[in-house]
């Protein structure tokens, strides 16, 4: 009896080691990000990532997020980082308030830029002579301006009245800032007074950068070289990720005044990138079966393969591009 127990128990232990070392081995071919790089944990299928590599410290959700976590379905939202810590978005006071006061524009965390329409409903006690007022402030406290809030409907009631009110500012320096919407409080006591906080976001004009994108051309190539391309200029919003940029502007395609210059695109509308990653000078670039459907000859095949190619060694970190479609290099793009 005792030797059929000790069996027992042994046999338990084996499947409990076990269990551990299959639970263990469940993410071990991964891609790790350490001291600002990816580091291969086992052989990962996937690909490189594309996003960068960083390892800051989360301790709010706008660092949750940037860092790339996931964001729950949730109101406000929350971001959930890999050891299951959950940070919430900063939507102000307005849960607490909202049998007061109601916001309808801007809503938390919106992006505003001058003018702003306000507009809302406030309990008929939160006006004063029919209006209250509104502070707009940086992230900083420092206040920028005010404006004052009309009830559009009868204000001596206890019932919801709705507001409206424009504001008007010169634009910040500061990303971010509040709004605050006053109850009005003619007897300067401190119990009667009351706001709502709603955190906004100021509009900022996104700073720009040139790229080349590389097409045929039948007017400085009137004999049509196949793999001969030529650049043309586009302006986008800098970028970190400047070689995928690019590629996103090459398969928009001609403009119209491109077009009229003579320029033109042996790539089929519809291309998509799915992976884009460059390592030691070496550009590898995956995209969707669009690239290659109803393609044929290879002088075709020559200046889609020019287009990319040049378009992407523009940037002094690629010298060599690898094509790929789902993954596969060796049999694609054929005449």
């Amino acid at each position: 009896m005792n030797k059929n127990l000790g069996i027992f128990v042994i046999a338990c232990i084996l499947i409990i080691i076990a269990s551990v070392i299959l639970l263990l081995r469940v993410n071990e071919d991964v891609w790790i990000c350490k001291n600002g790089q990816w580091i291969k944990h086992g052989n990962p299928r996937a690909l490189i990532p594309n996003e960068s590599c960083s390892e800051k410290h989360v301790t709010n959700f706008e660092d949750c997020l940037l860092a790339g976590y996931s964001v729950l379905e949730s109101y406000p939202k929350q971001c959930k980082t890999s050891d299951n810590k959950i940070f919430s978005e900063d939507i102000g006071n307005q849960f607490e308030k909202l049998d007061l006061i109601k916001i309808n524009n801007p809503r938390p965390n919106q992006t505003i830029q001058s003018p702003l329409a306000i507009s809302g409903e406030a309990r008929g006690y939160w006006f004063f002579e029919a209006s209250f007022l509104i502070k707009l402030f940086d992230e900083n406290n420092n206040l920028i301006t005010t404006a004052v809030a009309k009830a559009q409907g009868d204000w001596m009631t206890e019932n919801f009245v709705p507001f409206e009110a424009d504001l008007n500012f010169s634009q910040p320096s500061a990303e971010k800032g509040f709004l605050v919407l006053e109850k009005d409080n003619p007897s300067g006591l401190s119990e009667n007074a009351d706001e709502l906080r709603i955190p906004i976001k100021f509009w900022q004009e996104p700073e720009m950068m040139k790229i080349e994108v590389y097409f045929n051309n039948n007017k400085l190539d009137p004999e049509f070289s196949c793999n001969k391309v030529f650049p043309v200029e586009r302006e986008i919003v800098k970028t970190k990720a400047a070689a995928k940029a690019a590629l996103i502007e090459l398969l928009k395609g001609v403009t119209l005044n491109e077009e009229k210059n003579g320029f033109f695109s042996n790539i089929n509308l519809g291309v998509e990138i799915q992976n884009l990653v460059i390592e030691n000078k070496i550009a590898t670039v995956d995209f969707n079966d669009q690239l290659e459907f109803q393609v044929g000859g290879s002088c075709r095949v020559s200046a889609i393969r020019a287009q990319i190619i040049e378009t992407l060694k523009q940037f002094p970190t690629v010298d060599t591009v690898i094509i790929s479609i789902n993954g596969r290099t060796e049999d694609i793009l054929r005449p």
